[in-house]
């Protein structure tokens, strides 16, 4: 089965005492993938998410990116906007209800315009998106043999929300129900105690920034590497199956019992 691109943005504040939080949405419980999972904001990569990090008219700093690299970039802008509110450009601060507007019209459109609406937005408010506004941070596949029903190759990301254009944030009301800022160790003490769901890629991924005390601290860990390609791997244990990622990459937990595991 072919792998359809996507994009997760982890976006990132520091809470009082400078302890990194993360923005969390909860997807709608009919949703095909992840429905009712506490997860980063993203979606599927379009073509046209390309078109736009090229057009130097909507974006800046992408000379020199791999394709598939900078359309997942503009893709979580795209997608932060639409799902949180939360707007990662640059430019001068937007009109309040231009900006609403701006975003209904995202989400009222067909998926596969979302993209060129995006585009739109840009030029009509006159921001541009900033390649380096989004931290490379992993790359997920899932299983070769996993038996799920999308397969998603996805790009995962940092991005500081601080100095945002919009502060509000609201969920959409489709693809997210419901959003807020938490920090990692509280929405892993939630799945513990059954109160959150979270797939094993979110949940490792919270489990990695839950290591570091602040926002700088996590940045300048993942700067310093490669992000990592994570293709989990089913491994039989003592007569228990387990799903595997490698070691070395920065990941607390590199295994778990598929028991345990919510996949899709």
């Amino acid at each position: 089965m072919t792998s359809i691109p996507a994009a997760t943005v982890i976006l990132l504040r520091a809470g009082a005492d400078g302890t990194p939080e993360t923005l969390m949405v909860r997807r709608g419980e009919n949703l095909a993938f992840a429905g009712g999972a506490l997860v980063f904001p993203g979606g599927r990569v379009d073509p046209a998410d390309l078109s736009t990090a090229r057009d130097p008219q909507l974006a800046f700093g992408f000379d020199g990116l791999a394709d598939d690299d900078a359309a997942a970039r503009i893709a979580c802008c795209r997608e932060a906007l639409e799902e949180t509110g939360v707007l990662l450009t640059s430019g001068a601060a937007p009109d309040p209800e231009a900006l609403a507007h701006a975003r209904a019209t995202l989400a009222s459109g067909p998926d596969d315009a979302e993209a060129c609406t995006f585009a739109a937005m840009l030029a009509a408010l006159g921001h541009r998106v900033d390649a380096a506004r989004f931290v490379p941070f992993a790359r997920w596949e899932p299983p070769a043999a996993a038996p799920i029903k999308r397969r998603f190759d996805t790009l995962f990301y940092l991005a500081d929300a601080g100095n945002t254009a919009s502060a509000a944030i609201s969920p959409d009301g489709h693809e997210a129900v419901a959003i807020r800022w938490t920090t990692a160790a509280d929405v892993l003490a939630e799945e513990a105690r059954g109160e959150a769901a979270l797939v094993f890629p979110t949940k490792c991924n919270l489990q990695r920034i839950g290591q570091y005390a602040s926002i700088d601290a996590v940045m300048a860990a993942a700067a310093a590497r490669q992000p990592p390609f994570i293709q989990p791997e089913f491994v039989q244990r003592d007569g228990e199956m387990w799903l595997v990622i490698p070691e070395g990459c920065d990941y607390p937990m590199t295994s778990e019992r598929m028991e345990n595991i919510r996949r899709e």
